[in-house]
């Protein structure tokens, strides 16, 4: 296993490039917002913490609740930029809400806003609550945003009321059709989308990806770049993963497999801290990048499958699943990531240039 990962870099890079500042401008240099909304105690805050800060699941459970807004700048890579603001579960927007001694009325908050990520606890029904307080949120963001993508998480699918997939789905069409019902007899033109997550799994990880995926103008092109790697390497599943939160920006057109997405997930992990122990840099400088052009990993499964992991940007990693017999040829498959790695650079190059220009 090829590594070049350094522990103390790495460690030092999640406050600062996977979880922002302490308290960021309001304005975000126009960067798209995410809206974490939902009743107390719903997870809000977990979530952000478990993905974002790399918080133990087990440790969200001595998080307290929060009491005023928010915000989280994530600037992990050139894809992965934007805001998370963290709302009150007892805000009412009737209420003046203050951030940094700056009053935040609705149209600050829903104007440059490109998700609204509402998180509903499956575990605390009725749900009367929840589904009001969603629904008037949804009227009120529709009426300054109507772009607003609306994404509900339906939380915490991990207790004994779901130890099967049967109450899961039966919980998501119950909320589903309430909601959906309720929107359309205001005849308005909204599309929502509905997550079972919990971060004591992956569910969390990829409802998130769904999420980040719809902020980035570049997916179509990274999905396209993507099909022709796998075809031309003949690979099995191909997805780009943000190293730092585990969130992945763009995978292939195939379907996506919750076994292969959770494995190519895992290697992140394995690689980090393997390279933790065995990767780290003994010129005592520390300078040395926790993340950089030679990472890379090859792990090779019992069932005569590869995942390949190399780096192909910054604290940007493509992990692909391919058979064993397809990787004969390492050569001709590197070759072809190094294209792809180029491609990737030339779209990052785009919008650099833009800013320059205006």
């Amino acid at each position: 296993m090829d590594a070049a990962w350094n522990e103390d870099s790495y460690a030092e890079s999640y406050p600062s490039q996977g979880y922002g500042e302490d308290q960021p401008a309001l304005t975000g240099e126009n960067k798209p917002r995410i809206l974490l909304m939902g009743l107390r105690r719903s997870g809000k805050s977990s979530i952000q913490r478990v993905v974002f800060h790399k918080m133990s699941p087990h440790e969200t459970l001595f998080l307290e609740g929060t009491n005023s807004l928010d915000i989280k700048y994530i600037a992990n890579n050139s894809f992965v930029q934007f805001q998370i603001w963290d709302f009150p579960g007892d805000y009412d927007f009737k209420e003046d809400l203050v951030y940094g001694g700056q009053l935040v009325n609705e149209e600050m908050i829903f104007g440059n806003c490109g998700s609204i990520v509402f998180v509903i606890d499956a575990q605390d029904e009725p749900y009367a609550e929840a589904l009001a307080r969603l629904h008037d949120t949804v009227l009120r963001a529709h009426r300054y945003n109507p772009d607003i993508f609306f994404e509900v998480f339906i939380h915490k699918v991990d207790g004994d009321l779901f130890l099967s997939d049967d109450h899961k789905i039966d919980c998501q069409r119950e909320i589903q059709q309430q909601i959906t019902d309720e929107i359309n007899d205001g005849e308005l033109d909204i599309h929502m989308s509905f997550y079972l997550t919990s971060i004591y799994d992956h569910s969390i990880f990829e409802a998130f990806s769904k999420v980040v995926q719809k902020l980035i103008p570049q997916l179509p092109t990274l999905e396209n770049l993507l099909n022709i790697l796998i075809t031309s390497c003949n690979m099995e599943k191909s997805f780009l993963f943000d190293v730092v939160s585990k969130v992945y920006i763009a995978t292939d057109s195939n379907p996506v497999d919750m076994q292969s997405y959770e494995l190519c997930s895992d290697m992140i992990d394995v690689v980090i801290d393997v390279s933790c122990i065995y990767g780290m840099n003994d010129d005592g400088d520390g300078d040395g990048l926790a993340y950089d052009s030679q990472s890379s990993s090859v792990i090779k499964l019992n069932n005569g499958m590869v995942l390949y992991l190399r780096e192909v940007n910054n604290y940007l990693a493509l992990v692909c699943l391919l058979r064993s017999e397809n990787f004969m040829k390492q050569g001709i498959i590197d070759y072809n990531i190094d294209c792809f790695k180029s491609a990737i650079g030339d779209v990052f190059k785009v919008p650099e240039k833009k800013r320059i220009t205006n």
